[in-house]
């Protein structure tokens, strides 16, 4: 079989599907969102994870000097306040506002949470790394916050798919889908059926 010919581009951060996130950062009294696509986990023990913003951003200051942050997980629901708060300087506007959006005090750090948002992480910076066009922000998950009605009844694991998250491909919002399996699936043995 004769295979086919890759079409070679130049480089470039094309590694998608990713999360599309609004971070929250300042105090409750001078609070800004911004929209993150580029944000991930790093390590389980201690938790930690990283977002990646350019330095001329409003909020980059805001973190920098606070050194806090919360990760807001998004949803369907909230893909228009997601893109506008990505588009959108929050020098030019209360963001919390334009959206509708309910701020919660943070209770690890001073940033406040987005009250719509089905999850959030609560980051302490435990390091600034100026990569490029974007400087990455390590940080410590103090703690998680969890919406009660996107909790699973029988196992109290957080329900993604009642949540209806979002995630960002190349430049468009799209929703999750099903489930096509579960972390080990392609090697679980299967039960033996008791005979009738």
């Amino acid at each position: 079989m004769e295979q086919q010919k890759r079409v070679n581009w130049k480089a470039g951060t094309l590694i998608y599907p990713v999360p599309a996130v609004m971070v929250s950062c300042g105090t409750m009294e001078k609070s800004n969102i911004i929209t993150v696509a580029w944000t991930g986990t790093i390590n389980t023990n201690p938790p930690m994870c990283y977002i990646s913003i350019r330095p001329e951003r409003y909020s980059y200051s805001m973190i920098k000097e606070s050194g806090e942050f919360i990760i807001n997980l998004t949803t369907r629901e909230l893909a228009r306040a997601t893109d506008w708060c990505g588009v959108k300087s929050g020098k030019d506007y209360n963001k919390f506002k334009k959206m509708n959006l309910t701020a919660i005090e943070g209770t690890q750090v001073k940033a406040p949470g987005i009250v719509q948002s089905p999850l959030q992480l609560e980051c302490r910076v435990t390091e600034i790394k100026e990569l490029g066009s974007h400087h990455m922000f390590l940080a410590e998950v103090l703690c998680v916050t969890v919406d009660p009605k996107y909790l699973d009844k029988d196992t109290g694991a957080f329900d993604m798919n009642k949540a209806g998250l979002l995630a960002f491909s190349h430049g468009k919002y799209y929703g999750l889908t099903q489930p096509l399996g579960k972390f080990g699936y392609s090697i679980q043995k299967k039960k033996n059926r008791a005979k009738k």
